[in-house]
């Protein structure tokens, strides 16, 4: 987890100075396996059928790494040397990583959301499991603490997609739940009129963006004590990972929620105000 920028498959801490030294190297390793397998399912201009076949590759090197094994793929073997060496030393938990590979090749293919119980489970996989590996290597995953770690790791992938609306929209994506899009009167085409700007967002588009931005809002207030229970440095990473997080939803209500015109996201200003705010954290909620 990072505080600045939330993005998807950004929000680990690396390199960060807040993080304990003898995590850097499982943490880095976590995130070269993420962050490679999301590269393999969202860039580039491959088929899915190669997208899916060399995500395939990952979940073989995964479970080879997993087992002491060597990875036969040799421009995978050393990321997946690294990551086992991780894996053992720290007790991790495979099926997380596995949870990721999943929700990766999901992607491949799913690019709307029947509903918000749709869009939860996808973020379950695709984002709960890196708070739950680095509670796991902070040696705090207990029941409580996993829980919090959930609500924050999806309230960060949803506030990713509620300053991202247009972006997934050139992609042709659509994060928004579409019964809720139907629910405040609004439609794929209400939507591709939006990013065009043939049309500028009116009521019922600020509506359903407030609804969605106090979703969030509230799912991290819930986990926000998280970074109060979490000791030293570690608590202090996570304080500014939540802080950053509800800082873009201010941000994104500040520009009456136009994320067409408007990307919203954290700048120099925002690190005296995140850093006051941390150290007023107690109040948070």
């Amino acid at each position: 987890m990072s505080p600045m920028p939330v993005e998807h498959y950004e929000n680990f801490p690396v390199a960060s100075l807040l993080l304990p030294a003898r995590l850097r190297e499982p943490v880095e390793a976590i995130y070269a396996f993420a962050r490679g397998a999301d590269d393999v399912a969202d860039e580039g201009d491959a088929p899915a059928v190669a997208r899916l076949a060399r995500l395939h590759d990952y979940q073989l090197g995964l479970e080879a790494c997993a087992r002491g094994r060597a990875v036969a793929d040799a421009t995978l073997a050393p990321m997946f040397a690294r990551l086992g060496s991780a894996i053992h030393a720290h007790a991790l938990p495979l099926q997380p990583f596995r949870d990721l590979l999943d929700a990766f090749m999901q992607d491949v293919g799913k690019t709307r959301y029947a509903d918000f119980s749709e869009l939860r489970d996808y973020c379950r996989r695709s984002a709960d499991p890196v708070g739950r590996l680095m509670l796991h290597l902070y040696g705090a995953a207990t029941a409580d603490n996993l829980r919090r770690s959930d609500a924050i790791c999806t309230s960060l992938q949803l506030i990713n997609f509620w300053q991202d609306v247009a972006v997934d929209w050139e992609k042709r994506r659509i994060y928004l739940p579409l019964d809720e899009l139907a629910r405040f009167g609004l439609d794929e085409r209400a939507l591709d009129a939006l990013a065009r700007g043939e049309r500028s967002p009116g009521e019922d588009w600020r509506t359903l963006m407030a609804f969605e931005v106090e979703r969030a809002r509230t799912m991290m207030l819930d986990g926000a004590p998280l970074a109060r229970a979490l000791p030293g440095r570690v608590g202090w990473e996570l304080r500014l990972v939540v802080l950053g997080g509800l800082r873009i939803l201010e941000r994104i209500e500040a520009v009456g929620y136009d994320v067409f015109r408007h990307r919203p996201a954290l700048g120099r200003g925002d690190w005296a105000r995140l850093a006051w705010r941390a150290l007023n954290y107690g109040k948070l909620g």
